[in-house]
């Protein structure tokens, strides 16, 4: 592990607020009433209602939603028995994953207890508080004992997935590489190389599947594990065989498939020769495989494997599961996790593997186009698919074996509302990036010479979403760079005020002066501005050397606003620029213009600001739904603002029928499909609520957006320039580097459109 990823993983876990999840109230507070009803005396009918039923808990109260992650901290990830403190962040880390992948809410518990029955009686007792339970991280043997018996107590989904979420992800694996190589699952041998939770729970889900228990043979640290050897406990001697093997080395010969859950380095290259035709290698040892990728494939190139790294194809990674096994029993209510829904799982991630690819996974694992076959067996985490694949079957499983209390009626509904979930991991920042991805472009970082900048520049440099060109003093970025430890090694840096950019710089005076001299430039005022970054910035762009640019880190937005319009110019046709924000909700993506730019304007730049604003929602492949809104609800006050918006919406109407616009309304009648179909059913509107903000004047706008930003949890990123020739856009003081990266990103896509657009139409 690099000392870069050590450093950011420490401040990942400690900066801001320490750790990584948060409780958060779903329900107002913001008056008595409120308080009220979430308290005493509000809550007393909600309890006695559980009283006398108690399955309204799930009615009226998190318990559905709610799974509680469980450890001892006696085998956490490799580092073995660290203790419940230190296992801590694991368990966060899960709850993170839950939230990210399935919005599932979740209770990390860290229980300072190694006794069976002690630690059962715990679990047991605090059970009524949750949807499902997620054992985490407790060793081999006793956790089989403990998962046993805190499901024989509790009639809510248990899970210990250091045993199950490995053997349900390589039961898909295993089934693909079979109808892959054409062998029949009751026919195949394996030899499965220790003899932990993980590699117990995989055998028996196997035999589950139709492998014979005559055909497995299990390896540990001892050898096989063997009928002739005393030393079994009564898990191990399950898996006992009397073949004539007592060596891993004896074993693999003649076999099918090795499934490694050991130690780095366990299986030898040579042992492979041995092996069947079209063998099956898992080598799940993390971070060092029982052997590598490249030392296998050295010695025969017909083999199917998997490993459980990120860096070679077929990853096995749990999160493929665990997520979406607890959606599927949570949604169902099932009251336990049995086999029926673990092999359920297995089948669908099997089944979504055959699927064509999103191209966003494509870009993600940087191939051309994923197919079915050796190196593609298991669906990739980030696949937005898993989802509605996996649960849907999980739950339908917990139907069809008679454990589900919730049965699901209308499978079409539950996609959507599974879909709907998936707004927590922002959709539309995937997008983007899938199709920055693509094409990435040269992006100037003009206030290089601050560190926010720099560890932006390094995070897209790293991803491959841009190539970064750092403009500043050369020592100043170095230095910078030198005591953060970034990793950008071969960037460009440019220092406009340097020697060696003097002939550039004279250039770049001259073009500037021939664009400006008729409007109050002179030729020294021109080298004079091509001091400056965001002067010369812009003429890295305009002159082809970069292809987009972000500034404004440190500056006032009118000073790195005007500059670019006055170098870059305008789209051809346009007459002015308007500033978008886009607000990211768990909703959807809301786009507020105009916020940045235009004042006051008429009723003419509204439409332009109308039809710029709607052009670049489509480029999100978004179909906008456009509210002119004010304080009034179509003519319900008189008014300058009002009227102006009215005669706006008539031109758009008028000109442009197919675009769905409408106004001037309020907000909240903008934003509530309810009101607009029942108040005004006559709107362009109706049928759907607005997606799209179009503010009477800047005042509004920018207030509106800088409220959102501060008083709630919404990921708002602007200013997006829209009008603009080419690719500039401009950060609000301050900007995070997160906020910095989503302008990188929109920077990008920006400039791939201005170049389609150059080849067609060019600029004004």
């Amino acid at each position: 592990m690099d000392t870069l990823f050590r450093k950011d993983a420490f401040n990942y876990h400690s900066k801001g607020r320490p750790g990584k999840i948060e409780v958060v109230p779903t329900k107002p507070y913001s008056t008595q009433r409120d308080l009220s009803l979430a308290y005493t005396p509000g809550v007393a009918d909600p309890c006695l209602a559980i009283k006398d039923n108690r399955d309204d808990v799930y009615k009226y109260t998190a318990k559905g939603n709610l799974v509680a992650v469980i450890s001892n901290g006696t085998a956490v990830l490799g580092l073995g028995d660290i203790g419940p403190e230190a296992g801590k962040p694991v368990m966060e880390g899960k709850g993170l994953l839950f939230k990210v992948f399935a919005d599932i809410d979740v209770f990390d518990i860290e229980v300072n207890e190694k006794d069976i029955d002690k630690f059962v009686d715990t679990v047991v007792a605090i059970a009524p508080t949750f949807g499902g339970i997620n054992l985490e991280d407790i060793k081999a043997p006793e956790c089989f004992a403990i998962e046993d018996k805190i499901k024989a107590a509790v009639d809510i989904p248990v899970m210990h997935d250091d045993q199950h979420g490995t053997a349900i992800i390589t039961s898909a694996g295993l089934l693909n590489a079979l109808e892959i190589n054409g062998k029949k699952i009751d026919k195949i041998k394996i030899v499965v190389n220790g003899a932990g939770a993980s590699a117990v729970s995989c055998t028996k889900l196997y035999m589950k599947l139709g492998v014979k228990p005559e055909n497995i043979t299990m390896v540990d640290s001892k050898g096989v594990i063997h009928k002739d050897r005393t030393d079994l406990n009564e898990i191990k001697k399950q898996f006992a065989t009397s073949k004539p093997v007592h060596t891993l080395e004896e074993a693999v010969k003649g076999a099918d498939m090795f499934l490694g859950l050991s130690v780095a380095g366990a299986l030898k290259k040579e042992w492979l020769k041995e092996m069947a035709d079209n063998p099956i290698v898992f080598a799940l040892a993390n971070p060092v495989p029982e052997i590598l990728p490249e030392e296998a494939f050295s010695v025969r190139d017909d083999i199917i494997m998997a490993t459980g790294r990120s860096d070679y194809p077929n990853q096995i990674n749990n999160v493929l599961g665990f997520p979406f096994i607890f959606r599927g029993a949570l949604d169902a209510k099932a009251t336990t996790i049995n086999d029926e829904m673990k092999l359920a799982a297995s089948m669908a991630l099997a089944e979504l593997a055959k699927l064509p690819v999103p191209e966003e996974v494509n870009i993600a694992f940087q191939t051309q186009n994923l197919k079915f076959g050796k190196d593609y067996i298991i669906p990739k985490p980030t696949d937005p698919r898993l989802i509605v694949h996996v649960a849907p079957a999980v739950a339908r499983a917990a139907m069809e074996s008679g454990v589900a209390r919730n049965p699901i009626k209308n499978w079409d509904k539950y996609s959507e509302e599974l879909n709907k979930r998936l707004g927590i991991s922002n959709p539309l920042i995937r997008q983007i990036k899938s199709s920055v991805k693509r094409d990435p472009k040269r992006v100037v970082f003009a206030e290089a010479e601050n560190y926010k900048m720099l560890k932006a520049a390094e995070i897209v440099m790293n991803e491959k979403l841009a190539e970064p060109v750092l403009l500043g003093s050369h020592d100043t970025i170095k230095e910078l760079i030198e005591i953060n430890d970034l990793e950008l090694e071969g960037v460009e840096i440019i220092d406009p005020k340097s020697k060696k950019e003097k002939q550039r710089r004279q250039k770049f005076a001259e073009l500037y002066w021939k664009k400006r001299q008729r409007k109050g430039v002179t030729m020294t005022s021109a080298q004079d501005a091509m001091l400056h970054r965001n002067y010369f910035s812009p003429m890295l762009v305009e002159s082809g050397h970069a292809d987009a640019m972000i500034s404004g880190l440190t500056r006032n937005y009118p000073d790195t606003l005007r500059p670019a319009i006055e170098i870059i110019g305008k789209k051809e046709g346009a007459n002015i620029v308007s500033g978008m924000y886009i607000i990211n909700t768990k909703e959807g993506s809301f786009f507020l213009s105009d916020c940045t730019v235009n004042k006051n304007p008429t009723v003419e730049e509204m439409v332009e600001i109308t039809l710029q604003t709607s052009f670049a929602v489509e480029q999100f492949k978004i179909k906008p739904r456009i509210a002119f809104v004010s304080y009034s609800n179509f003519g319900s006050n008189d008014g300058a603002i009002p009227q102006k918006q009215r005669e706006a919406v008539s031109i758009l109407h008028r000109d442009y029928p197919d675009l769905i616009v409408d106004g001037e309304m309020q907000v909240n009648v903008a934003l509530d499909e309810e009101i607009l179909s029942e108040s005004f059913p006559f709107s362009k509107l109706a049928g759907g609520k607005a997606n799209t903000l179009i503010f009477p004047y800047l005042t509004a706008g920018n207030i509106a957006y800088k409220l959102l930003q501060t008083m709630s949890k919404f990921e708002v990123i602007g200013p997006v320039i829209n009008g603009l020739c080419k690719s500039v856009h401009v950060l609000q003081i301050g900007s995070s580097v997160p906020e910095i990266v989503n302008m990188v990103l929109i920077a990008v896509m920006d400039a791939q459109c201005a170049e389609k657009r150059a080849k067609n139409n060019g600029c004004k």
